[in-house]
């Protein structure tokens, strides 16, 4: 497979790259000091699984069997999920060396497990045993590398592979914020997991507004909301944080996140809604009959196995990755919401690579932490001019988006 073309890098190494974007300001400041806190938190498994819808995703694409894609990697399920519609390649980036292994995991495990069972035994909630296909099936096609990440052992002398047995969605950075949220809400007398007990959209929001919004109104939760560190579990930088802060009303994020997780809570059924299942239940539906994300369905086995291939996996940013691509050579660029941590000098660097490479009517796609749109009014008027703003399409897409924890979802095309 071509995405074990290249090596796994050093997490030495990485952490200096991720540390390169991240870092813009002296390491003694307090905003200097902030950064590099978020640097190694943010250098572990940060998602187990994407908080990014890929049905709006590929909805906002337009994607088919003829687009050449780029993609910010993350957790994997929204490339698994491109797959589906037969993109011509999708070129996967990350700067995080445990989602570059996690990514070539269940490319190689699309490939090569026999069927979907045995996709869904090794990614849905862990099952017992389940590993036995791992080292059957999936093992010998993986580089030596990334092999070699998965079979390395943990503090406690458990091969790393194993924690697809234990429920990997309750760990990485994310999984442990989601975590420490249930046990903030249980000192407080509140059980979050019940919410998924709701039998209706009605239900959803009365035990939302009875027992979850009140929780922002608790001293404790205002206090931690108050301080940038508290979101870092959120995979949320401190420019990102800022971002967050202006649409704040009363100096914290309680009102904020009380807003996104309303959405969450309330907006859709959870017989539809996977991510809310991994925020109140920290699984997905053990039934077999409730929501999955799209590329663990079993009607989207045969397309991922028959398509998993057409992806290639690179330690790169996007920004480095088109800078070694020809001109206009990409259809769809997926920037999830990198351009949140970047300086107006990043910012543009970025958009002519993109401007550079992109096909006529070239689509790029990404998410903001607040509403508007972060590149408006930051490009240079050059490359500003080769894109226009699908403002209407954005917004009624991002009225859709079942993660619900961004407040913004833009689009724009090639002119």
């Amino acid at each position: 497979m071509s995405a074990a073309e290249e090596n796994l890098p050093n997490t030495t190494t990485a952490t200096g790259r991720l540390n390169t974007a991240l870092l813009q300001h002296k390491a003694l400041s307090k905003e200097g000091l902030s950064e590099r806190l978020f640097g190694l938190l943010f250098s572990g498994l940060v998602y187990p699984q994407i908080w990014e819808d890929p049905d709006v995703d590929i909805a906002a694409m337009a994607l088919g069997p003829q687009h050449r894609v780029v993609t910010i990697g993350s957790g994997g399920c929204n490339v698994l999920a491109y797959l589906t519609r037969s993109p011509e390649h999708i070129d996967v980036v990350d700067l995080n060396p445990h989602h570059i292994a996690l990514n070539r995991l269940k490319l190689n495990a699309f490939a090569h497990l026999p069927d979907h069972a045995a996709v869904l035994r090794l990614f849905g909630n862990g099952v017992k045993g389940s590993i036995r296909d791992y080292d059957t099936h999936i093992a010998p096609h993986l580089d030596p590398a990334t092999r070699r990440y998965w079979e390395s052992r943990d503090s406690l002398g458990r091969r790393r592979i194993t924690v697809f047995e234990r429920n990997i969605y309750r760990t990485g950075l994310l999984g442990h914020f989601i975590g420490a949220g249930h046990m903030v809400a249980r000192l407080h007398g509140v059980k979050i997991s019940e919410l998924t007990e709701a039998q209706s959209l009605r239900e959803q929001r009365r035990f939302f507004q009875e027992k979850i919004a009140p929780l922002f109104d608790k001293p404790l939760i205002r206090w931690t909301t108050s301080r940038k560190s508290s979101l870092f579990g959120l995979g949320i930088p401190p420019r990102q944080y800022e971002e967050l802060a202006s649409a704040s009303t009363d100096g914290t994020l309680a009102s904020v996140l009380c807003h996104r997780l309303e959405k969450l809570a309330c907006h859709f059924s959870l017989k539809e809604n996977y991510f809310a299942w991994q925020a109140f239940a920290r699984s997905y539906p053990s039934d077999g009959a409730g929501p999955l994300p799209t590329y663990l369905q079993a009607q989207a086995f045969p397309l991922i196995r028959d398509n998993a291939g057409r992806a290639t996996v690179h330690h790169a940013s996007v920004t480095e990755l088109l800078c070694e691509k020809p001109a206009a050579s990409v259809d769809r660029y997926v920037l999830l919401d990198a351009q949140d941590w970047m300086n107006d000098g990043q910012l543009n660097d970025l958009w002519r690579q993109i401007t550079r490479t992109a096909r006529p009517q070239a689509r790029v796609i990404f998410r903001t932490a607040a509403e508007p749109s972060v590149i408006e009014g930051r490009l240079t008027p050059e490359t500003g001019a080769a894109w226009r703003y699908l403002e209407a399409t954005s917004r009624e897409l991002a009225i859709m988006d079942r993660s619900a924890i961004y407040g913004g979802f833009h689009i724009y095309e090639k002119v």
